[in-house]
């Protein structure tokens, strides 16, 4: 793609903004700052990246999944805001989902390992665990409001923090996951997926195309079980103050 044919797109944020204006949704500023960032956030990775790809250094790649994995947890540690430490044990939840995902990949030969394999696909990975991530942290607030009085009633009747958070941490787990599952049941039918898209795009075949989608959608939905599961057995005790009663966090963006 020329750099003519790419400065064309620019015409779809320009109408995007163009609606924002004509029903007063007050978004232009963000659309805009979200444009220019995403565009030289891509070409610096992508200039990264074509380094990596050639240099083929194990610390780089390293370096490149802690950045990934530390970007991750600060933008889903905000929808932990007022648990304290909840980045680092997203950061603890996505760093365990991405050395098993990586470990079963590498280990059973399923990918190569090579940086154009392991950056492109971890990256997808925590991101996905990222979201799921988010996901958790919004419903575990919104059930934990909603079922306070069933919580402290367990609680009075000596039940530990564990025991009577159980089911809240169950409900939110599965509503973490939804999204994922959704996708699982209708990729291919109402949406073909990025990466399959690309290499389509790029000339591959098809077929080999659709294999390595498959390998994407099941990681993701391992992970997105992995991540939920691990999250919230680090958080929840975070949800209660030191003498067991429910933390008073008010809902935020």
């Amino acid at each position: 793609m020329s750099i003519l044919a790419l400065s064309f797109t620019l015409l779809f944020v320009m109408i995007t903004m163009l609606v924002s204006v004509w029903q007063k949704l007050g978004l232009e500023r963000d659309i805009a700052v979200g444009t220019i960032r995403s565009a030289v956030q891509l070409l610096l990775v992508g200039y990264v990246l074509q380094y990596i790809f050639n240099t083929s250094n194990l610390v780089y790649i390293a370096l490149i999944l802690m950045l990934m994995i530390a970007v991750a947890s600060y933008h889903a540690g905000k929808r932990g805001e007022g648990l304290r430490g909840v980045a680092w044990k997203i950061a603890i939840a996505i760093t365990s989902t991405e050395l098993l995902m990586m470990g079963l990949l590498l280990g059973f030969r399923i990918i190569e390992a090579t940086p154009q394999y392991i950056i492109p696909i971890s990256g997808m990975t925590i991101g996905n665990a990222m979201v799921v991530s988010g996901l958790l942290l919004n419903q575990m607030r919104r059930e934990v409001s909603a079922s306070k009085g069933e919580i402290e009633t367990l609680l009075s009747l000596g039940a530990t923090a564990r025991q009577a958070i159980q089911d809240v941490m169950k409900r939110s787990v599965k509503s973490s996951m939804i999204p994922t599952i959704d996708g699982m049941k209708t990729v291919g039918l109402v949406q073909l997926p990025g990466m399959m898209t690309g290499m389509i795009i790029a000339g591959a075949n098809p077929i080999e195309a659709v294999r390595y989608q498959i390998l994407i959608v099941f990681a993701f939905a391992s992970s997105a079980a992995v991540t939920s599961i691990i999250l919230s057995l680090l958080s929840y005790r975070q949800w209660f103050t030191k003498d067991l009663r429910i933390q008073n966090l008010e809902q935020k963006g």
